[in-house]
């Protein structure tokens, strides 16, 4: 029973991981496609109200899909440092700790506010240039 509670933790881990890596594709792909976008739209000479529309829907949706992700970074983190923390008490019940260390707890909380870090500046920036270029 214990190996099948081991599997299950080590599928949701492998889960989480996967679901993380979408959601920090998915923001910084878009935060630079609207940087792309709304820097095109800020470089034309015309002033047109629905120019600065568009750039505003754009904003909108980089707000928008950024606060998802770091959500959805935030509720990764404590998912894997609950599993961790399990898969350890496990360890140590059978004997096996010793093998798992758990300073890679702290490495994985460093590395999820890292991404969280990557998702937020490249959001700020997506937003901030073409407003400054315009």
């Amino acid at each position: 029973m214990i190996e099948r509670v081991h599997e299950h933790m080590i599928s949701e881990l492998r889960q989480g991981a996967r679901t993380d890596s979408i959601f920090i594709l998915t923001a910084i792909v878009l935060n630079l496609l609207t940087l792309a976008v709304n820097s095109a739209l800020s470089s034309e000479s015309r002033d047109d109200a629905t120019l600065v529309i568009t750039m505003g829907v754009f904003v909108c949706l980089t707000i928008v899909v950024n606060i998802v992700a770091i959500l959805g970074l935030l509720k990764g983190r404590q998912t894997r440092t609950k599993l961790q923390e399990g898969l350890l008490r496990m360890y140590e019940d059978q004997g096996v700790a010793g093998y798992y260390d758990a300073s890679l707890l702290g490495h994985y909380r460093t590395r999820y506010s890292l991404f969280v870090l990557a998702v937020v500046f490249t959001g700020l920036v997506s937003i901030a240039v073409p407003f400054i270029v315009r």
